[in-house]
């Protein structure tokens, strides 16, 4: 079926975990990547074949058998399974199974996630020792180069970018020869783990030869790389206490990026060697983009960091918003707050240029509650003039998120402005969530219970990593631009279909972003999703003109 195919193209197969798709009476249909590689199974070994059975010696080998009682909760089972691989082997893992129904409420499909390894057995040994450095217990070359592999295929898929870091420590030698092999190992271990320790779990780091090291990193723009780059020079100077020993290494950094710098895996590693050699031979204790033009966009980082210092300073910074509208009525009912940078230079900036860099270089948590407290106060205005109550979306950056007396200062802009708690938006980006799901429980849940709404923003385009989906408190899910920009494209149609059925299926509202054309709303509200923002109704604009749409309350479109 269409629909499977594109969710295990997009949404499945980039998922580190392991996901099955049965139809409704538990057959399977579908496996992911990492399933099979989990298993060592092909989907013509699976298809047909019982989800979970209580047996699994059983003749039909069965995929999957609960090991206790599960929970069930109505629209997703929990619990501890096993799981038989091919060659006979059985381990325990974590599940969720989802329950999917079509817009008519009838079970239709089954998604089962997977999240092995913590317990006995699990995906490492799929992999087997001979791939891990027997030092570090790190990837070596061979397993690391079918990690730089498989990034560089989803970084394709989702159009972003890979950064290969080729790390080589200064002066090493020294080390050696004047404390000795043992210290030396001791060091080159525990770098290891400080550098892992750096990344995220989605980031592959990997120990290629002696003291050198390579990381696989998803970026989306030269910003994040040279904040990584700045962060692992940082790392790697903290010094080392090793039997009565103080040791300091410094270390110089290659970097490449997948495709500007090459579309092979091989050459793309080669390039960032180079890279690494170069920084080397002009002193060390630095970085080095293969390309010269990426080092020069480096410069232009610090720049833009130190004026968006100043405009916090001089109240540069101003919001717009765009409405989102009830398309069954033409009714605004709410609007995303936009920043926007007024340069008494270059004019107004766009986001996608300075808040990257915000984020980078923690500007973000000044301009992040900047944002969230006129948002608030421009509402309570709009309240104030009699305006039709709306809702009001701010998007929240990771390190908001992150900051532990975030949701207190929340709470404390709720109440200087006195905004209505059930009128406040917090919109998280799905990576954000995946990449800290459980202290993001935690604070969303602490958000809910005041009364604000989550909404998840970009779904379908980050970690999708359906397994938290239902823990997390979240009100609505937003369907991501690049999929309504393109619902010509079959996948991608299957795509918006699918998240629209899933947010019925938990109970969420749906939101679609970025409809530009009359076709594009008519898919949209006709397979569920009625409430929609886009050029198509209206672009960001100022606070005057909101003010002045919502004294009319309504934007027809024919």
């Amino acid at each position: 079926m269409n629909t499977d195919s594109a969710l295990l193209n997009t949404l499945l197969e980039i998922s580190e975990d392991a996901i099955i798709v049965s139809d409704k009476s538990n057959r399977v249909l579908l496996l992911n990547r990492a399933f099979k590689i989990l298993t060592g199974l092909e989907e013509n070994e699976a298809k047909g074949r019982g989800l979970i059975q209580q047996d699994c010696s059983s003749r039909e080998k069965p995929l999957l058998e609960t090991v206790e009682k599960p929970y069930d909760n109505g629209n997703s089972w929990t619990g501890l399974i096993k799981i038989c691989k091919k060659d006979g082997e059985a381990f325990t893992s974590n599940a969720v199974i989802l329950k999917i129904n079509d817009g008519q409420g009838e079970l239709i499909r089954h998604i089962a996630i997977l999240r092995p390894g913590s317990s006995s057995g699990g995906i490492s040994n799929d992999y087997g020792n001979k791939q891990l450095d027997p030092l570090t217990n790190l990837p070596n070359r061979f397993l690391f180069n079918d990690r730089l592999e498989q990034a560089m295929i989803v970084s394709q898929r989702l159009t972003k970018s890979v950064a290969l870091f080729t790390i080589g420590l200064d002066r090493f030698i020294l080390v050696n020869d004047g404390l000795g092999f043992a210290i030396g190992d001791i060091i080159l271990k525990k770098m290891g783990e400080r550098l892992k320790e750096t990344i995220r779990h989605s980031d592959t780091i990997a120990r290629l030869a002696g003291d050198v090291f390579s990381l696989v990193l998803a970026v989306t723009s030269v910003n994040d790389t040279v904040l990584l780059a700045e962060k692992f020079l940082k790392t790697i100077s903290e010094p080392f206490f090793i039997e009565g020993h103080e040791v300091i290494m410094t270390a110089s950094i290659g970097i490449s990026i997948f495709p500007a710098d090459s579309e092979d895996a091989a050459t793309l590693l080669k390039r960032s060697e180079s890279a690494m050699r170069y920084a080397k031979k002009t002193g060390g204790k630095r970085y080095q983009f293969f390309a010269n033009e990426m080092n020069t966009r480096a410069k232009h980082r610090i720049e833009t960091e130190t004026n968006m210092r100043r405009a916090l300073e001089q109240n540069e910074f101003l919001l717009h918003y765009q409405p989102k509208i009830d398309t069954k009525t033409g009714a605004i009912i709410g609007a995303e707050a936009l920043i926007r940078w007024n340069n008494p230079t270059r004019g107004l900036i766009p986001p996608g240029e300075f808040i990257p860099i915000a984020e980078e270089s923690g500007l973000i948590l000044p301009i992040g509650a900047w944002v969230l407290r006129q948002g608030c106060k421009q509402c309570k205005d709009w309240l104030d003039k009699g305006l039709k109550p709306i809702r009001i979306s701010i998007n929240v950056a990771t390190h908001q998120l992150r900051a532990s007396d975030f949701a207190d200062q929340v709470k404390a802009i709720l109440d200087e402005t006195g905004i209505p708690p059930g009128q406040l938006e917090l919109e998280i980006t799905e990576s954000t969530m995946m990449e800290h799901s459980l202290s993001c429980i935690k604070v969303l849940q602490a958000f809910r219970d005041m009364g604000i709404h989550i909404s998840i923003d970009d779904f379908g385009t980050g970690y999708s990593c359906l397994s938290y989906l239902s823990r997390f408190p979240i009100t609505t899910l937003k369907v991501d631009r690049a999929f309504v920009n393109n619902l010509q494209d079959s996948n991608n149609a299957e795509i918006t279909r699918a998240i629209i059925s899933l947010a019925h299926s938990l109970k969420l509202e749906v939101i679609a972003e970025g409809a530009e054309v009359a076709e594009q709303v008519k898919f949209l509200a006709f397979h569920g999703c009625t409430i929609v923002q886009g050029f198509f109704y209206s672009r960001p604009v100022s606070a005057e003109e909101f003010e002045k749409m919502l004294r009319i309350g309504f934007i027809h479109k024919s």
